[in-house]
């Protein structure tokens, strides 16, 4: 199963009753962050899921209201104890970017290590596998997709069949090819067909793409943008290049997610729930995010 959690919902900055947009994914106990607004390190806190178990950090891109909260995070999870080396990924631009705001942040007691994702591309993170294609916004965005792989059913008659000791079984189970006595066994020998696994997408600051379309394909949960709930601000959504609720749902409906949770909301938008028609009308289960809203999300067998 994946855990979710919706940090932050609002766009440009934060406000007393909206953070700024954020998200945390969790599996097997470990967790990604997507983008780190100002104060992102308080809404981890009051999540209650720590800072010491986040493996990495995704960038869509480098506006203040997405970055700006990075060195305060770092500082945290220095405080947290942590030690092990922590990934960043995100458009060119990272290293600069990175460099500038540590000059605050500048004794670590763990590695950062720096990715930029200037084409589309597939990362793994444990047994996460990072999914990010370019979007359309005014500088260089990217929008991720967080892919877990069902594999298929361990047939212990198989294994037995083999005489691949019980010690192996966990293992093989997990996808890894085992050595015992010269003799190799790999998952395939053991495990049925693959089943669908879990399948979540983010997308924030961008215009509609058909990539987009693509990535979020199938998606357990998509989170996107919507950044004007009134389709009369589709000409400024044009302009900055962001989305309406209309559009986000569109997108939910052509790629054919399970559920879709708006988020990213102007400052001007004090009450998103009074939009939400514009979105459900268009694709059903659109849901307008809320700071610190929570999803567990389970295989379907």
């Amino acid at each position: 199963m994946v855990d979710i959690c919706l940090l932050g919902c609002g766009g440009m900055m934060p406000l007393p009753d909206r953070r700024l947009t954020a998200l945390l994914y969790r599996y097997l106990g470990r967790m990604i962050l997507v983008d780190c607004g100002e104060g992102t390190q308080v809404s981890i806190k009051l999540a209650g899921w720590g800072f010491k178990a986040i493996d990495a950090i995704c960038f869509t891109h480098y506006h203040a209201d997405h970055i700006a909260g990075l060195p305060g995070l770092l500082l945290a999870l220095a405080n947290s104890g942590r030690e092990a080396p922590l990934k960043l990924f995100g458009p060119p631009g990272l290293k600069n970017i990175v460099k500038g705001l540590r000059v605050i942040a500048p004794e670590l007691p763990f590695e950062v290590k720096l990715v930029e994702i200037n084409a589309k591309s597939t990362y793994r993170i444990g047994n996460i596998f990072i999914d990010s294609i370019l979007v359309d916004h005014k500088i260089p965005c990217l929008s991720y997709s967080f892919n877990i792989k069902h594999p298929g059913k361990f047939d212990v008659d198989k294994a037995r069949g083999l005489n691949i000791p019980i010690a192996f079984w966990r293992r093989l189970q997990n996808g890894e090819t085992v050595k015992n006595n010269g003799k190799l066994y790999n998952p395939g020998m053991v495990l049925g067909e693959e089943r669908r696994g879990i399948k979540v997408t983010y997308c924030t600051d961008t215009r509609p793409t058909k990539g987009l379309i693509d990535l979020a394909e199938n998606s357990d949960l998509f989170i996107c943008e919507g950044i004007y709930g009134d389709n009369e601000k589709l000409s400024n959504a044009i302009q900055n290049k962001h989305m309406t609720f209309i559009e986000a749902a569109t997108l939910a409906k052509e790629s054919r997610v399970k559920e879709l949770w708006l988020t990213h909301f102007s400052p001007s938008i004090k009450d998103p729930d009074m939009f939400i028609d514009n979105a459900k009308n268009i694709f059903s289960n659109s849901v307008s995010g809320k700071d610190l809203m929570k999803k567990t999300i389970f295989y379907d067998d």
